[in-house]
Order: structure tokens, then C-alpha cells, then sequence
């Protein structure tokens, strides 16, 4: 069954104002009704107990149990008027008009929001048409019908008590469909915004790294390459070529970042085949550009072939290409970082300290960092399941540490190692510059 056919029809199933004229109306014409069938009847109080009910009729919706009580009174009043020695009688009982009893429980059971009441308005009128039928001899009070009238008035009066109830719980189940419904709605336009705050998160910590980086490596080589152009063509040459090379790797990442958001794909998982895929390997590409842009730079990377996972990988990458950018901008060339990736009990443990330029720590200048680098290593970290600390060392420097948990427990096919042939290799880099 399609949605189309599951949708209310307009003029079935009214909602809003039309629901609540539509409602009016049917109140006007059952009071009418009420009225017109006490019209009939000759006694002296029959019209005016018929227009009391009628007019308690059209507070139905809102005070169905009111309304039930009122008419009952009436009824009771009725039936104590009726005395068939009397022609005409000043009440005749029962009368037509007393249809509104059964109307006035039909709006119980169908409008009142408390569980027991239509309960009691079905026994309350069984009750009710029972005395009446039989009398009340403690009372003195005769009863006007038989065993056969009783039952013609039980039956109707528990046609009309199951038809009212068939719709009172339809009715609670079209609520409860349409709060359902919201509910969802509102579950799935809370999800939509928290995929969202989560992709903006990942473009802002993608952009940061990208750009970042490569500017901060750009800036110091052209600064470079301005001090010696005159007196060193060739370093000046060299640092030209890492500021083009640089640049066409940023512009690739972008590239490819762009894509992904003109193509609206959900996150890095359904991107993919579109992000480079970023290993252990490119630690030292970028350890290289630190070098020439003036860092020195202790690198050891000492994890198994295969043992880590994409995205622990970019993790690893991520980090240690943030923290040297960090370094570039506040310590300046001439600092030391060592770098330390390791990979211990199932965990991923990447340490990076530097020396801060001899400067003490906490001298950098202020507003130079928004700090949106800590915040992506530390949210890259907390995504992988894993912990972050950084803080200025003792003394001059700073130092940050990350440990992450390693999903992949057992090598698995891993690259052949460059120069060896074994997949089984281990990935150790040691290099030291002065």
C-alpha cells in the first residue's frame, strides 16, 4: 500500500477548521433532532425537558461527563413527571426525545479523556433504563415496561455504547499514529542536522589540515628563498620547487574535497574513492618539507605492515602533520620536534615534542591561533575512540600525545615493504637531522 492510498480523503477525514465547523454542525443537528422529536408530544414539560437537553447537547465535545449528568438529571426528572393517570401526562416516559441520553453517552465514551467514564456511562444508562422499565418499589416508583421493552432497550443502548467506543479507539489510534509520525519526523530532522554538524565538522578539520599546513610550509620557503635569492640561487631554487610541489598536493586536496561536497556524499566513508588515501608512509614526505622549511626534525615510525587501518593511518598522519604545522607557526625554523609513532598492546601511541625555538613556553604571541588544530586532533582522536593531551612542557616547548585504539588485531595482507619483498616487514623509520 503506497503512501497516496494510506492518506486520509480530504471530506472523510476534515482536520483544522473544517474539522471543528463540520463538528459544530453535527452538534446543532443532533440538539435539533432532540428538540424537534419533544416538539411531538403534548405534555406540559415534555418541550421544555426536550430543549434542556438539546441545549446541553451542544457542550458535548468539550464536557462530555457534564453533559451526561445534566441529561440523566433530566431523564430522572422525566420519568418522576410521568403519571399515566393523568392524560395528557405532564412528561410522557419514555419519550422520543430521550434519544438524547443515548447521544449524550455516545459522547462520553467517544470525547472524554479519563479511561473509566465510558465504563460508567454505559452502566449508568443500563442501570437507568432497567429502573425505569421495572420501577423503584422502595421509592414508590412504578415502572412503565417489560422484559422485552428491556431488552429492545439494552440492545440499543450497547449498539449504540460499542459503535461510539469502535470510534473513540480509532480515533486514539489516528492519534497516536499522527503523534508517531512527529515524532519521527522530528527524530529524523534531528538526525539531518547532527549528520550535518558532523560533515561540517570533518570539512572544517579537512580544510584546516590541508590548508594550514601547506601555507605555514609555502610561507616559511618563500621566506627563505627571498633571504637567499641574491646570495644562493640554488636554495632558493629548491625551495621554490617544495613551494610548487606543496602547492599542487593542497590544490589536489581540494580538489577532491570540493568534489565531495558537489556531489553531496555523506562523510569520508562514502568518499573514499575520491580522498587520497593517506598512510604512514607520507609522515616522511611531510617531515622532508619541515626540514627544508627549517625544522629539525627526529622522525620514528615503528608499526607493522598491515597492522593499522585507513583511517587510523590518516589519524596518525593527520596529527603529526598538524603538530608540525603548529611548530612552523609559533616556534619558528631553527626548532627540534621529535616525532615517535608506535604501536603497543593494540594501541596506536603517536608522541610529538619540540623545543619550542628555545623560546619559554607560553611566549608565543597572542591571537596567533584560533586553536582550531587542537580542537580537530583532539575531535580526530575522540571520533577513533581513542585519547588526546596537549599542553606546553616544562620549560619551553610543547607536547602532545595521542593514543589510539587499534581496530585491526591480527596483520593483515599487507604492502610489500620497498627494498624487501616481505609483506610480513615492519615499518621502521629512524631519521635524525642536525
Amino acid at each position: 500500500m503506497t503512501e497516496e492510498s494510506r492518506a486520509p480523503v480530504p471530506w472523510i477525514a476534515p482536520s483544522g477548521r473544517y474539522a471543528r465547523v463540520l463538528g459544530h454542525a453535527v452538534d446543532v443537528a443532533l440538539a435539533l433532532a432532540v428538540l424537534v422529536a419533544a416538539y411531538d408530544y403534548a405534555g406540559e414539560h415534555d418541550l421544555l425537558l426536550g430543549a434542556l437537553m438539546a441545549l446541553a447537547l451542544l457542550a458535548r465535545r468539550k464536557r462530555p461527563g457534564t453533559v451526561m449528568a445534566v441529561v440523566m438529571a433530566l431523564a430522572l426528572a422525566q420519568f418522576l413527571l410521568h403519571d399515566p393517570a393523568v392524560d395528557p401526562p405532564p412528561a410522557h416516559a419514555p419519550a422520543a426525545y430521550d434519544v438524547a441520553v443515548l447521544f449524550a453517552m455516545m459522547s462520553v465514551v467517544h470525547h472524554s479523556r479519563t479511561p473509566w467514564m465510558p465504563y460508567a456511562a454505559g452502566g449508568a444508562v443500563l442501570l437507568a433504563t432497567g429502573a425505569a422499565s421495572f420501577g423503584v418499589p422502595f421509592l414508590g416508583l412504578d415502572g412503565f415496561g417489560d422484559g422485552q421493552s428491556l431488552l429492545i432497550f439494552w440492545g440499543l443502548t450497547l449498539t449504540v455504547w460499542l459503535t461510539a467506543f469502535a470510534l473513540h479507539t480509532r480515533r486514539l489510534y489516528a492519534e497516536s499514529q499522527a503523534a508517531r509520525a512527529r515524532h519521527a519526523e522530528r527524530e529524523q530532522e534531528q538526525r539531518a542536522r547532527l549528520a550535518a554538524v558532523r560533515e561540517r565538522a570533518e570539512i572544517a578539520r579537512e580544510l584546516h589540515d590541508v590548508v594550514a599546513h601547506s601555507l605555514a610550509v609555502m610561507i616559511l620557503q618563500a621566506d627563505g628563498a627571498g633571504a637567499v635569492l641574491r646570495t644562493s640561487p640554488d636554495m632558493a631554487e629548491s625551495a621554490l620547487k617544495t613551494i610548487a610541489a606543496t602547492g599542487r598536493d593542497a590544490i589536489d586536496d581540494m580538489h577532491r574535497i570540493v568534489r565531495v561536497l558537489r556531489e553531496g556524499r555523506p562523510g569520508p566513508q562514502g568518499a573514499g574513492e575520491d580522498r587520497r588515501l593517506v598512510t604512514l608512509d607520507e609522515i616522511e614526505t611531510v617531515a622532508d618539507r619541515a626540514r627544508t622549511a627549517g625544522l629539525t626534525v627526529d622522525l620514528s615510525v615503528d608499526v607493522d605492515q598491515g597492522r593499522l587501518s585507513p583511517a587510523e593511518e590518516m589519524t596518525a598522519f593527520r596529527i603529526v602533520q598538524e603538530c608540525l604545522t603548529n611548530t612552523l607557526r609559533h616556534a619558528g625554523s631553527g626548532a627540534r620536534v621529535d616525532i615517535r609513532v608506535r604501536e603497543e598492546g593494540g594501541t596506536l601511541l603517536i608522541d610529538v615534542t619540540d623545543d619550542g625555538g628555545g623560546a619559554l613556553a607560553g611566549r608565543a604571541p597572542v591571537g596567533e591561533s584560533g586553536g582550531n588544530g587542537l580542537v580537530g586532533m583532539r575531535e580526530r582522536v575522540e571520533l577513533a575512540g581513542g585519547a588526546f593531551e596537549a599542553g606546553p612542557r616544562l620549560g619551553s616547548g610543547w607536547h602532545v600525545r595521542a593514543s589510539v585504539p587499534v581496530r585491526t588485531k591480527t596483520p593483515v595482507a599487507a604492502r610489500t615493504s620497498a627494498g624487501t619483498g616481505n609483506p610480513e616487514a615492519t615499518r621502521t623509520s629512524v631519521r635524525t637531522e642536525r
